[in-house]
């Protein structure tokens, strides 16, 4: 099947109102480049990222545009969007697109990841293909933060791979996908609990947990913040870890600081990534400023990720 790509230009701060007159209009399946759009999202999240890819930031640069895709053969369609589109005040191109798979062609994008000495990232549809001899993590790649392709969970992963050890209980706060719950038990740990502050990523890490045959007691997934939740806090440092896992961000990981040494005893192992080498120094210093000990710092690219203890003076 051919498609047309439709692109309407629009004007920073009349996208929303286009996009809601187009779906009015009876085409809700848009997809919105604003760069004004864009950077509202960053600021309104700030506290969850510490990176954005430059080369992305330029192609947004000046953008303010919705795109659509319509059927080749849509005459009709075609017609009453052009209608539309000049009834808005606004201007319209449309492109032929090459035929394609459209279901299948994105499952290009999320290639099997190898990490570290023996484990690989397999997204679901390649479970039964794989024949690589390593240790697999099945997932959805599609669904949420965490597919094994970015340096800091790279480097947590490879830290485990040295760590876990048979019937490890570890807590993996920041979860996302599950990934790393679900890394540790692959390798050996007789349980771990996901922890996520997006109460979607609760049941996208029970999916991918069932992926690979991990389902409660050895696998349980929570939705909560440990620094605002005391509920949660308490009835999580009850537990008793052998490791805790934090891939977030450095301002995530230097607030949670002061509440982690509840979460670990003198034989327990902290990894932190999603650290920026530039923020390191503060994370390093917040970590021993709770009565923690970095033991040791990985990196790969401009990412670090630190490995920790609690100190025999805390108290």
């Amino acid at each position: 099947m051919a498609w047309l790509e439709i692109t309407i230009d629009t004007e920073p701060g009349r996208v929303e109102a286009a996009a809601a007159a187009l779906t009015a209009g009876g085409f809700p399946e848009l997809v919105i480049e604003d760069q004004a759009e864009f950077e509202t999202f960053l600021d309104e999240n700030r506290a969850y990222w510490d990176y954005i890819d430059e080369e992305f930031q330029q192609k947004l640069q000046g953008l303010s545009h919705i795109k659509l895709y319509l059927e080749d053969t849509d005459k009709d369609g075609l017609a009453e969007l052009e209608a539309l589109v000049k009834k808005l005040g606004l201007s319209m191109q449309a492109a032929a697109m090459a035929e394609t798979d459209w279901e299948e062609s994105w499952k290009d994008n999320y290639p099997a990841v190898e990490v570290g000495k023996n484990l690989i990232v397999l997204p679901y549809w390649q479970a039964d293909s794989d024949d690589s001899g390593r240790t697999p993590i099945i997932l959805d790649p599609g669904l949420t933060f965490g597919t094994g392709a970015h340096p800091s969970t790279q480097m947590v992963m490879e830290s485990m791979e040295e760590t876990v050890k048979p019937g490890f209980r570890c807590l993996d706060l920041g979860s996302g996908s599950g990934i790393l719950s679900i890394a540790a038990l692959r390798l050996g740990a007789g349980s771990a609990i996901g922890v996520d502050i997006d109460p979607k990523a609760e049941g996208i890490a029970r999916e991918n947990a069932a992926y690979n045959h991990f389902a409660a007691p050895e696998f349980t997934a929570l939705t909560g913040n440990v620094t605002e939740d005391q509920a949660l806090m308490e009835r999580l440092a009850r537990g008793e870890y052998d490791l805790v896992l934090v891939n977030i961000v450095a301002d995530v990981i230097i607030g949670l600081a002061p509440v982690l040494p509840r979460f670990l005893n003198e034989a327990s192992t902290l990894i932190c990534s999603g650290i920026l080498d530039t923020r390191l120094e503060e994370v390093t210093a917040a970590l021993e400023k709770a009565g923690l000990t970095v033991t040791r710092t990985r990196a790969k690219e401009d990412w670090r990720c630190v490995t920790a203890k609690r100190s025999t003076a805390w108290h």
